[in-house]
């Protein structure tokens, strides 16, 4: 039996966005709806490509389909449009990690499919900004064992924001200075050793809990809370796909 996992008016928001439509240029697509409900079935159970419903369609052609617009970067794009939305008041970033299934660990340049070894084995990092409302504004992958902020300037990069919220892991001057550049405060807790504890705004602070928040949605996706695909970018279009989710709920 076919589970329907997009309401009517979520999938009124983007199917415009997608390729394939009988206005575009090229093959038109069969069902793109079909489609992505089959991808996100995959993303929720965490279940092998072969094990997809047939009531979807064959396993294989949904997954070459996926393949093709991961690299394309249709999924990018898909939440990139999105997060045109976004309320930009403040941003929040952090990062968390995931472990590598044995059957999605790549055998060569490891460091190149943001995949790390450490004492629990191969594992990847996910390093997220949210808007003021914990919605997903960027992604970026990481080996497993990076510190949080080996990514932060990249995580704000090109995003005007009053404040930018982070954890203490990121009290780095470098990046607190690279907040303070664009015109926006750094409500971040200092370290212990830091010379000069910076005051922090502990009511803004409180409001955090929404980029973890989001973390604990992303990861009620079983195939996002597990990493199997040996790709990089296969893996990152999945986390777009769920953050699409997330946007539209």
């Amino acid at each position: 039996m076919r589970l329907y996992w997009l309401r009517d008016d979520q999938w009124e928001r983007i199917k415009v966005l997608l390729p394939g439509k009988s206005s575009d240029r090229g093959v038109t697509a069969r069902d793109n709806r079909l489609f992505v409900e089959a991808v996100l079935w995959v993303a929720r159970t965490g279940s092998p490509w072969r094990d997809l419903p047939d009531s979807y369609d064959h396993w294989h052609r949904v997954y070459v389909r996926y393949d093709r617009w991961s690299r394309k970067g249709v999924w990018l794009k898909l939440m990139a449009s999105l997060a045109g939305e976004a309320d930009l008041e403040h941003l929040m970033v952090d990062g968390s990690i995931v472990r590598v299934h044995q059957h999605g660990a790549a055998k060569k340049a490891q460091a190149a499919e943001a995949m790390g070894k450490s004492r629990g084995g191969l594992s990847t990092k996910i390093h997220a900004t949210v808007d003021a409302l914990g919605n997903p504004l960027r992604l970026l992958l990481a080996h497993g064992q990076a510190s949080e902020y080996e990514q932060a300037a990249a995580l704000i990069d090109g995003f005007a924001c009053e404040a930018v919220l982070a954890n203490k892991g990121y009290d780095c001057t470098a990046f607190v200075d690279a907040i303070q550049c664009v015109g926006a405060e750094a409500v971040i807790p200092s370290k212990r050793n830091r010379l000069h504890p910076r005051t922090l705004d502990r009511h803004l602070y409180k409001t955090r809990n929404l980029v973890e928040r989001f973390f604990l949605k992303l990861k009620q996706f079983r195939r996002i809370a597990t990493r199997y695909e040996r790709l990089a970018r296969n893996y990152q279009a999945m986390l777009s796909l769920v953050s699409v989710v997330i946007w539209l709920a």
